[in-house]
């Protein structure tokens, strides 16, 4: 039997406490413990799983979500460390339309995706990398989306989706007159 010392608690970790978390531009209020991950927090607290608990290790990419327009992995990211942050997923990526975002228009064009595990991690990803200006060719998307994994192996279908937004193609962006 352990004997607890005077004054000792038996807890087992640092104690909650309020976190407000901007989440697709909605103000959320959740208590937390500090050690709790972003990924976690959007899943388990906030029943958004978009983002995929992949290798929770921080290296295939299924949880990529954008803090401050940034993408960051979920997994490896404390929640408290996002509190008067805005953060994105794939639930807020179109906004309030009913309408799919350019780039997961093109990934179902350009069939980017088999077991659609890691897909909102490639999205949010790929839209980013536009935005950063890093998709110049096929060799600069590799590169750039090198943080996200497809155990399918659907990268050529992937960087074509990349591609024909990039290249602001019609049918990437759903317009059925194309």
């Amino acid at each position: 039997m352990t004997a607890i010392h005077p004054g000792a608690t038996d807890r087992r970790g640092p104690s909650a406490g309020v976190v407000g978390l901007t989440v697709n531009d909605v103000v959320h209020t959740v208590d937390l413990e500090p050690r709790v991950s972003l990924l976690d927090a959007l899943r388990e607290h906030l029943g958004l799983t978009g983002a995929k608990k992949g290798c929770d290790q921080g290296t295939c990419g299924a949880c990529t979500v954008w803090v401050d327009g940034r993408r960051v992995l979920a997994c490896l990211t404390l929640a408290v460390t996002c509190e008067g942050r805005a953060v994105t997923t794939i639930e807020g990526l179109s906004g309030d339309g009913d309408d799919l975002h350019p780039m997961q228009q093109a990934f179902i064009e350009h069939d980017a995706f088999q077991c659609g595990y890691c897909t909102s991690g490639q999205i949010m990803s790929a839209v980013a990398l536009l935005r950063e200006g890093n998709a110049g060719d096929d060799a600069a998307i590799a590169e750039f989306m090198s943080g996200n994994i497809c155990r399918c192996a659907a990268y050529p279908n992937i960087r074509a989706a990349i591609r024909a937004v990039r290249d602001g193609e019609r049918r990437a962006t759903g317009d059925a007159t194309a």
